[in-house]
C-alpha cells in the first residue's frame, strides 16, 4: 500500500505569517491612531472645556449675600437693623436618619425642642434649599466646641450669617413687617420676576409690611467669591471677589415716639390708630393693637408661638389699620352733612324737631335716636355737635343710596387709598348694584336709613377714615398716603426724596365746607360729644365721635353695655384734625368693643395730638386713661 507524504510549504507558511503580521500591525497602528486622535481631540480641540472642568474641581463660585437696608423713622431712629451671628446648618439630603444625627449633634451643642420643631417646619416649607439651620445665634463657646468636633459631622456646616433685628418689638410689627425664609412660593415669584439670580445664597425675603413692599430696595445686589478648594471641598484661598451691594436704607414718614404713645394709650384694648399729615399725605403713625414680636419670624417661627398668635382670640396678626373693616358709625355724619349741603337738600337754617326717632312714610318702624326723647330743635350744625341720629335718618332718606354712594365715594370710602403697604382692604360703600350682586336682593329704603348713620352694610378701614378726614382738614385736597419718605442709595450715598402725590382736589363750596368744619370744632367744645377730650387743650382741634354696633338690636330693645359680652359691645371711633386753622395732623382712632367714641377713642387722639403739637408726654399710666362723660355727651 502506497502512502503519500505531504511536504511542508515553507514559502506559503511564511506568506501567511507575513499577512497575519501585517494585519496585526495594521490593527495595532489603527488603534494607536484612534488613541492619538482621541488624545488630540481631548488635548487640543476640547482643551478649553476640560480645562474649565478641571478648574471647577479646584475652584468654586460662592455667592456673597448683601447687607439688607436699614429702616428708620422720620427722626433717624432705627426700626429694623442687621447683626452677624453663627448658625449651625444641616444639608438634609446627606442623611438617611436625620433624627439620629440631630441626637448625636445634641451631645456637642445644646438643641432644644423648639429648635427641632422649627427645623421640621423649615424642611416642610423649604424643600429646595441646600442647608437649613438647626441652631441659630451660637455663642463663642458653642462655635469653638463644634469646630473641634466638626470632623464627626460631615454635612453639617457652621455659617456666619446676617440676622434681622426689630428693636421696637411689637409697636411697629404691622407697619415695618418682618422677613422670613424664602419658600417655594417665593422662589416661583422670584423666577417669574426674573430676579432669582440676585437671590443666590439669600435665605430670607420680606413677608409683610415695608419689608415686603420695598423688598427690591432693601435686598441689594448679591456678590460673588471665586474660591480655591482642596479635594474635600474646603476653602484654601480667595482668588477673586465681586463685592455685594448693600440694600438701600429707607426713612419712613412715621414718628416713632408718636407711634409708641398712641400704642401705649390703648392699654390692653384692641384697635387701630392712623395719623396723616394733611399737607403731603405722610403717615405719621400707623398702629394696630395688639401687635406681635416680628423677631419671632426671622428664624422661622416655631409651632408653639405660631399657634398662640394664629389662634389668639385677639387676632394679633390682623393688621386692623390696613385690613380691618368696621362700620364707621357717626364718623360718617360729616360726609353726609356735606352731601346734604352740596346737593342742595340742606341749608344752614334748615331745622328739624327731633322726637327721638324717625319713621319712613307708611311704616310703623321707629329708627331710634341714641338719646331717648330726642334733641329737640336740630339744625345741621347741632346735628354734628350732639351727633343727632334722627337728623341723618331723614337726610339719608332724601338723598337716596345712589347720591350717597356717588358723593361720599369722592372721600375715598369704599375704595383703596393706594398706600405703599401691600394688602389694603377696600372696605365697602354699598350701592344697589352691590347688593343685587352680593345678596341677590333689591335695595330697600330701610337699608339707606342705616347707611346714613354709618351702620348697615357700611364698612370702612381706620386708614380710610384718616384719609377722608385729611380731605376735610385740607379743604378738599387729597394726597396719597405714604409710609416711605426717603430712600438712600447704599452705593452712591445719594438720597432720593419721594415727592408727595396729589390725587385730586374736590370742588366743594367753601361756605359748606366751613360750616361742617366749624361744627366739628364745636364737637370738642362744651356741649359736644368730645367735650371732655377737648377740655384744656392749648390748641383748637376738630373731631367727630362715633359708636358702631357689633350686634343688631331688636325693635324697641335698649342697649345695655353692662349686660353685653365684651366682644359684642359697640366699637368706639373718633376722627380729628389739628390745629383747626392750619392742620398738621389728621387722624382716626378705633377701639374695638370700646363703647363710646367720646370716652374710649377721643382720649387716645388727645394724647397723640398733645405730643405731636406740643411735645407733651402723656402720664405714666396711659393704659388706664378714660374719659367719663355725661350721657348726653357720651353716646358717640
Amino acid at each position: 500500500m502506497n502512502r503519500t507524504v505531504e511536504l511542508r510549504n515553507h514559502l506559503r507558511e511564511l506568506h501567511h505569517f507575513q499577512v497575519r503580521l501585517a494585519i496585526s500591525t495594521g490593527f495595532v497602528l489603527f488603534l494607536f491612531l484612534l488613541l492619538f486622535a482621541r488624545f488630540f481631540y481631548l488635548q487640543v480641540l476640547e482643551r478649553e472645556h476640560y480645562h474649565t472642568l478641571a478648574e471647577d474641581n479646584r475652584i468654586s463660585i460662592s455667592p456673597v449675600v448683601p447687607n439688607r437696608g436699614l429702616i428708620l423713622d422720620r427722626n433717624g431712629e432705627v426700626l429694623a437693623e442687621n447683626y452677624s451671628a453663627y448658625t449651625l446648618e444641616i444639608v438634609p439630603n446627606k442623611f438617611s436618619d436625620l433624627e439620629a444625627i440631630i441626637n448625636k449633634l445634641a451631645t456637642v451643642i445644646p438643641i432644644e425642642e423648639i429648635d427641632r420643631r422649627r427645623f421640621k417646619k423649615l424642611r416642610e416649607e423649604s424643600k429646595r434649599f441646600e442647608s437649613l439651620p438647626i441652631r441659630t445665634r451660637l455663642s463663642d463657646e458653642e462655635v469653638a466646641r463644634f469646630a473641634a468636633n466638626s470632623y464627626r459631622f460631615p454635612g453639617i456646616k457652621l455659617k456666619a450669617r446676617l440676622f434681622r433685628k426689630y428693636p421696637k418689638g411689637k409697636t411697629f410689627s404691622h407697619v415695618v413687617g418682618y422677613i422670613n425664609r424664602i419658600n417655594d412660593k417665593d422662589l416661583e415669584q422670584l423666577e417669574a420676576d426674573k430676579v432669582s439670580a440676585n437671590y443666590r445664597g439669600t435665605s430670607h425675603i420680606g413677608k409683610t409690611g415695608i419689608e415686603q413692599s420695598y423688598e427690591k430696595e432693601l435686598h441689594g445686589t448679591v456678590g460673588f467669591e471665586e474660591l480655591e478648594t482642596d479635594s474635600a471641598g474646603r476653602k484654601i484661598r480667595v482668588l477673586s471677589r465681586t463685592p455685594p451691594i448693600s440694600g438701600n436704607d429707607l426713612t419712613l414718614t412715621i414718628d416713632a415716639k408718636l407711634q409708641q404713645i398712641a400704642e401705649k394709650a390703648f392699654g390692653d384694648r384692641r384697635g387701630a390708630f392712623v395719623a396723616i399729615d394733611p399737607s403731603n399725605g405722610d403717615v405719621l403713625a400707623f398702629v394696630s393693637k395688639p401687635g406681635f414680636d416680628s423677631n419671632l419670624f426671622v428664624n422661622g417661627i416655631d409651632y408653639k408661638n405660631w399657634d398662640l398668635l394664629n389662634n389668639s382670640i385677639d387676632r394679633p396678626l390682623n393688621n386692623r389699620a390696613l385690613r380691618g373693616i368696621y362700620p364707621p358709625g357717626s364718623t360718617f355724619k360729616p360726609f353726609m352733612a356735606l352731601a346734604g349741603l352740596e346737593l342742595n337738600l340742606r341749608t344752614p337754617q334748615y331745622t328739624i324737631s327731633d322726637p327721638g326717632y324717625f319713621q319712613l312714610p307708611g311704616s310703623s318702624r321707629h329708627y331710634r335716636d341714641w338719646k331717648a326723647g330726642g334733641h329737640g330743635k336740630v339744625n345741621i350744625h347741632k346735628s354734628l355737635v350732639v351727633s343727632c341720629d334722627t337728623y341723618y335718618y331723614g337726610l339719608a332718606n332724601e338723598l337716596g343710596i345712589d347720591r350717597i354712594f356717588n358723593f361720599i365715594g369722592k372721600f375715598g370710602l369704599g375704595k383703596k387709598t393706594g398706600i405703599d403697604i401691600k394688602g389694603e382692604s377696600a372696605g365697602l360703600l354699598p350701592s344697589r348694584e352691590w347688593k343685587m350682586k352680593r345678596h341677590k336682593q333689591k335695595w330697600w329704603p330701610g337699608d339707606t336709613i342705616s347707611v346714613g348713620i354709618g351702620q348697615g352694610y357700611n364698612l370702612t378701614t381706620p386708614l380710610q377714615l384718616a384719609f377722608a378726614t385729611m380731605i376735610i382738614a385740607n379743604k378738599g385736597t387729597a394726597f396719597r398716603p405714604r409710609v416711605v419718605k426717603r430712600i438712600q442709595n447704599s452705593k452712591t450715598g445719594e438720597t432720593y426724596e419721594r415727592a408727595p402725590e396729589l390725587l385730586y382736589k374736590l370742588n366743594l363750596n367753601p361756605d359748606n365746607l366751613e360750616l361742617v368744619r366749624n361744627a366739628l370744632k364745636d364737637v370738642t367744645q362744651p356741649g359736644g360729644t368730645a367735650a371732655r377730650a377737648g377740655a384744656g387743650a392749648a390748641y383748637s382741634f376738630a373731631g367727630k365721635t362715633g359708636t358702631s354696633q357689633v350686634i343688631a338690636m331688636k325693635q324697641g330693645e335698649k342697649y345695655d353695655e353692662s349686660s353685653v359680652k365684651e366682644r359684642h359691645r359697640d366699637h368706639a371711633l373718633f376722627i380729628a384734625y389739628a390745629p383747626t386753622e392750619n392742620p398738621s395732623i389728621a387722624l382716626s382712632v378705633l377701639v374695638e368693643n370700646g363703647g363710646h367714641g367720646g370716652s374710649a377713642a377721643a382720649p387716645i387722639a388727645r394724647l397723640a395730638m398733645d405730643y405731636f403739637l406740643l411735645g407733651k408726654l402723656p402720664p405714666v399710666n396711659t393704659e388706664k386713661i378714660s374719659v367719663v362723660e355725661d350721657l348726653e355727651d357720651s353716646h358717640d
